[in-house]
């Protein structure tokens, strides 16, 4: 049985919320962080998703689950099909800065290309960022209507990397009261470890030219998050881009 899906989003701590998942003694990932099964390997036949199933049948006595952040941008349809196959699962999806995170996967992409920074071009960057990946993979209001369509709202719990960096035990605990394991678990563990950051990459500042394009991008869907969540993201909205860095 499947007991939790993380859904995403791409550089928004998902790696840093396995790691500390995967250390409680009531959870497990059978197959590892990302299975890729409903993005990559879904042929549309039920013996497949059987397959998928099956891979969660080890730990009766554990929560189960994987973290694709793949999935977030899943169409409607396939969603669907993730609800018939499990409609009891819990959900959790991670949401950072769209401009950083588009960065963040700028940065990634430039790395495992081996191409140095200063090699280079903005045009290069801008072409990332307007990718139709990078926009979709930030467009966090259209991937939560897409799974709310489909689940109940209540399924799909919010996290917000900034509270990872700022406080990580109390994430950590909602999480784990979220998908239905014991949130005293992160009590016993030393915040000293909860704030190290898990494939953390160089702090590579933003050239100032690049900022108006994610501007551009994505402060409409920043006001928009903010009214819908009565957040205060003005930390976003104002972000220069000075600090940034690589995260799982």
């Amino acid at each position: 049985m499947i007991d939790f899906l993380g859904i995403g989003a791409q550089k928004a701590g998902t790696t840093w919320l396995f790691e500390h998942l995967s250390a409680h003694p009531q959870i497990s990932f059978p197959a590892g962080k990302e299975i890729h099964f409903w993005d990559r390997r879904w042929d549309g036949r039920p013996d497949s998703v059987q397959r998928w199933l099956d891979v969660f049948s080890k730990f009766s006595r554990r929560r189960q689950g994987e973290i694709t952040p793949a999935y977030a941008i899943l169409n409607h349809a396939t969603v669907r099909e993730v609800y018939n196959a499990c409609p009891d699962t819990a959900l959790f999806f991670s949401l950072r800065n769209p401009m950083e995170r588009a960065w963040s996967s700028a940065l990634m992409i430039l790395k495992r290309s081996e191409i140095g920074f200063h090699e280079v071009s903005d045009r290069w960057f801008i072409d990332v960022f307007r990718s139709q990946q990078s926009v979709r993979r930030s467009n966090y209001v259209a991937c939560i209507d897409t799974w709310t369509s489909v689940f109940p709202a209540d399924r799909l719990h919010i996290i917000w990397f900034d509270d990872i960096v700022t406080k990580p035990r109390a994430v950590l605990q909602a999480l784990a009261r979220h998908i239905g394991a014991d949130a005293s678990f992160y009590d016993r563990i030393a915040t000293e470890k909860l704030n190290v950051p898990i494939y953390a990459g160089l702090k590579l500042p933003v050239r100032k030219q690049l900022i108006t394009v994610l501007q551009d991008l994505h402060l409409a869907e920043i006001e928009i998050l903010a009214g819908r969540f009565g957040r205060d993201l003005r930390n976003w909205t104002e972000w220069t881009g000075a600090d940034a860095a690589v995260v799982a």
